[in-house]
């Protein structure tokens, strides 16, 4: 076997294992599996606690409750009640983890992943990329704290927009008769964007993760702190531009390795041939030389 087929060798293994490690993640956190064939929503204890990622309390297969969906509830209620519980769970989560959440934990990141590996037309870089950027930042602020705050009873969010709710009405409505009576103009418009967020995920690396996820949004406040982060070895670092290129969130993980908009996927860590970055929770021991 040759040095370049070998390095691919390497490259995939990691890749692969990155993916293990999601769908596993997908897995326990979707594990009423019966669910799936019954239509009935799980309603155990497992569903007073908030999982990491964004995955809808209605899913049939859900076991936990939405983070999202948790803190809109608290912040639309018709007396108002301090989500220190989701909120804390929340800071816990980004300053243990960042967006490494996103990579690793995220049953809807994962679903975008597997779109990206149909065969396509793919454009990662676009002019518009940096600014369409800034609309999660919008979601967050308007539909996940400013409306629900404003409208009582509204999870302006899960009404109006998250596609991973949307999955779990269409999966709902296959068992339930009374559920696809019930689904008018509103939900039209949410399967609008979810097909907007698959054909667009087909082309671009995680569009819903960039441009609009809010949970994505908050979590990168913290990747600059968070136990879980980046590490450079600028002394090592040869500035080949070999991570900038196999980056698809488009960032220089030599110039920002611990940039708002890191996914955590790893794939800059693997491109780089003198190993200089490396993700975890210490930074690893620099040899000395002699």
């Amino acid at each position: 076997m040759d040095k370049s087929s070998s390095c691919q060798n390497e490259k995939r293994k990691p890749a692969l294992r990155h993916m293990g490690i999601q769908s596993v993640a997908a897995l326990i956190q979707n594990a009423n599996f019966k669910g799936f064939f019954t239509g009935k929503i799980y309603t155990g204890a497992g569903k007073n606690v908030c999982v990491p990622g964004l995955n809808c309390y209605s899913c049939p297969g859900a076991v936990g409750a939405c983070p999202l969906g948790s803190l809109q509830n608290y912040l639309s209620g018709m007396k108002f009640r301090f989500p220190y519980y989701v909120l804390g769970l929340l800071l816990f989560f980004g300053a243990l983890l960042g967006r490494a959440v996103c990579g690793f934990l995220c049953p809807f990141g994962f679903l975008q992943d597997l779109l990206y590996l149909i065969p396509f037309y793919k454009k990662n870089k676009f002019f518009a990329d940096k600014f369409l950027r800034y609309l999660k930042y919008g979601v967050l602020l308007f539909l996940v704290i400013l409306l629900p705050l404003s409208t009582p009873l509204t999870p302006a969010f899960c009404k109006y927009m998250c596609p991973s709710g949307t999955l779990s009405g269409i999966i709902l409505g296959l068992w339930n008769s009374s559920i696809r009576k019930q689904m008018g103009s509103l939900f039209h418009w949410k399967l609008l964007v979810l097909l907007i967020i698959v054909v667009t995920a087909l082309i671009v690396w995680r569009p819903f993760c960039k441009y609009l996820c809010p949970l994505g949004a908050f979590y990168g406040f913290f990747n600059r702190i968070a136990l879980w982060r980046m590490h450079l070895d600028r002394s090592a670092c040869i500035s080949c531009g070999a991570c900038s290129k196999a980056c698809r969130m488009n960032i220089d993980p030599s110039k920002k390795p611990n940039s708002m908009e890191c996914v955590r996927c790893g794939d800059c860590v693997r491109a780089c041939p003198v190993k200089a970055l490396h993700q975890g929770f210490c930074s690893p021991v620099q040899k000395k030389e002699s």
